[in-house]
């Protein structure tokens, strides 16, 4: 059994996990990132899937790194 560090349905850094217009969740303020918004914090454009969001980004909100957010089912 591997151990993990994030939750359970936590992004984590793994694409594989996640679809180009998949939505995700902050952990710790429930931000919701949706790849048709795109995130006009961070200047990121309509359309941008989570995955192609640069390394850099955080949560808008409350400035979370991107590993911990959750898949919204």
């Amino acid at each position: 059994m591997s151990q993990s560090h994030f939750f359970d349905g936590s992004f984590g850094g793994d694409v594989g996990k996640i679809g180009p217009q998949t939505k995700l969740e902050c952990k710790i303020c429930w931000h919701i990132y949706d790849p048709a918004e795109g995130c006009t914090y961070w200047q990121v454009a309509p359309g941008t899937p989570f995955a192609d969001l640069p390394d850099h980004w955080t949560c808008p909100q409350c400035d979370a790194p991107k590993a911990g957010f959750m898949v919204v089912e």
